[in-house]
């Protein structure tokens, strides 16, 4: 386990020594005249699918978390912060430009997608390299690349680099589709002259195969994990996988790969840029589907791979924190610990997660669960670190991360006019601990849209009802044709709906509802 002191180096101090300690301490340590006068750095974890319960020090009994429960302990640990929506591309491109996603009408995108995030956007990565940050991000990206036809023998633009990231190393969408290789910079790693690279979406049931290659449908024996239909196309590394991929096989991913090498990609930008401040946009695979973990990790808990994928994502997140401690900027850095969603169990592939649950309850308290409108789609486990800043504790605050390019803003240094991020709010003093109160109000997504004022919440009718949330995902989705009216302070598990016996707050709650979706420009 990292260790928290004032300053951190890679050498220790004898009485023999100490003239030459002190000289390579002052030499290979930021000091505080290096870094009292310059913004913060800014560290957001980003985890896929991570439930509110699903770490330790959110009440998980059945496994444990010690970094990031460390990384609490040290922090605010927030129990009413939220992702903008329940599943994970809008939630990212939320995040990223302050706007909800409905506005991009943004669901979940193929593999094949065009960059959502168009660039001229204005975006959290591009606001802070303006300032004079050095900005990255790693891991899964699932924003779509290009203008929709790409080729992936040439560098992919638009992409990161066009809407404000200095570095990329990406998954290019997620795990469990194609096409399954990594892109730096923009540029698949490891093609070679002559590479023929190509993927295809199509209905994998009933269209042939185009790269006559293995898929799950054609040779399922070759599978380590049982997949539906949706998800039996190529099979990469023994996982069958969203849509069909040819040519180039040497680039294609080992999934067991993933933690070292994210972990090692971040560190690395880390050691490049600590010379000025940096912005790491840290986007984990896990613990999405599949869940293949590296063998360190395997059978480390008595949960699966999806329980195992948690401790492994728990030991990223401890690396990451080590680097900054032994390069001493610990202390000047914001570190932003949070999910895209809330859990899953069976999400396309059989690996034994609900099999093996036992007492775990991946939402916690809550009700629902990733795709849902009910707090268990969008409450997650958050936590803030800035030791020069903050006093470790714990916060009732309401905040969304829609609110982080607004609430950045006054310590990062750059301005942000009022037409731009129209929905983030400045919550800054409950995002430090310095106010108890962040958010009055909150717009929720899922596949229907929910509004927060105060303790009530107010989940708006619709005629889709969504039933595959339940039938497939075994979800409740708080889906309805009906109003839904839930008191939150008094029912946190959302059990009774209020509706008929208030029809007053569930009007008030639906004009807003509709002001926040009509409004074209943020609240100053």
């Amino acid at each position: 386990m990292f260790a928290r002191v004032k300053f951190s180096c890679n050498f220790q101090l004898s009485t023999a020594t100490i003239l030459v300690g002190v000289i390579l301490f002052f030499g290979s340590c930021q000091t505080p005249e290096k870094t009292e006068n310059r913004p913060p750095n800014i560290v957001i974890y980003y985890v896929d699918d991570l439930g509110y319960g699903d770490v330790s020090c959110y009440g998980a009994t059945s496994l444990e978390t010690p970094f990031i429960d460390q990384l609490a302990a040290e922090g605010i640990k927030f129990t009413d912060a939220h992702s903008s929506a329940a599943t994970c591309t809008p939630s990212r491109y939320s995040l990223l430009t302050g706007n909800y996603a409905f506005r991009m009408k943004a669901g979940i995108l193929p593999g094949d997608a065009p960059l959502l995030i168009r660039p001229g956007t204005t975006t959290l990565p591009a606001k802070l390299k303006e300032v004079g940050y050095r900005t990255a991000v790693i891991g899964k990206w699932h924003l779509g690349l290009g203008d929709g036809q790409v080729d992936w023998t040439q560098a992919v633009k638009p992409g990161p680099a066009e809407i404000g990231f200095d570095y990329s190393f990406l998954l290019p969408s997620t795990g469990d589709r194609v096409p399954s290789v990594y892109l730096e910079n923009q540029r698949v790693v490891g093609l070679q002259e002559g590479d023929s690279l190509q993927i295809r979406f199509t209905d994998v049931a009933t269209d042939p195969n185009p790269f006559k290659n293995p898929t799950g449908i054609s040779n399922p024996e070759l599978l380590r994990q049982a997949a539906d239909v949706q998800h039996s196309g190529v099979i990469v590394n023994g996982i069958s996988r969203i849509g069909f991929m040819g040519g180039a096989e040497h680039t294609w991913w080992k999934d067991e790969d993933f933690p070292d090498l994210f972990t090692q990609k971040a560190e690395d930008f880390i050691q490049s840029n600590q010379e000025q401040p940096f912005f790491l946009y840290f986007s984990f695979h896990d613990i999405h589907v599949p869940r293949v973990v590296h063998e360190r990790f395997a059978g480390k808990t008595d949960m699966g791979p999806r329980g195992d994928a948690i401790v492994q994502m728990d030991w990223m997140t401890g690396k990451v924190l080590e680097a900054l401690e032994e390069r001493g900027l610990a202390d000047n850095t914001l570190v932003i610990f949070t999910s895209d969603n809330g859990p899953v169990l069976n999400d396309g592939y059989e690996d034994l997660a609900v099999e093996k649950l036992g007492d775990h309850q991946p939402a916690g308290p809550f009700r629902g669960g990733k795709y849902s409108v009910y707090e268990g789609g969008h409450r997650v486990p958050t936590i803030a670190r800035w030791p020069a800043k903050m006093q470790a504790g714990t916060s009732q605050a309401l905040w969304n991360q829609v609110d982080l390019i607004a609430s950045l803003a006054e310590v990062a240094g750059y301005s942000l006019p009022p037409k731009e991020a129209i929905d983030s709010e400045n919550i800054l003093g409950a995002l430090l601990g310095e106010e108890d109160q962040g958010r009055t109000e909150m717009l929720e997504e899922a596949f229907t849209m929910a509004y927060r004022k105060g303790p009530w919440k107010y989940i708006a009718p619709t005629q889709e009802e969504q039933p595959w949330i339940r039938e497939i995902k075994n979800i409740e989705g708080g889906i309805s044709t009906e109003p839904q009216l839930y008191h939150l302070e008094n029912d946190s598990s959302e059990q009774t709906n209020l509706a008929q016996q208030n029809p007053e707050i569930v009007n008030e709650l639906k004009l807003l509802l509709e002001k926040t979706i009509n409004k074209t420009k943020r609240q100053q």
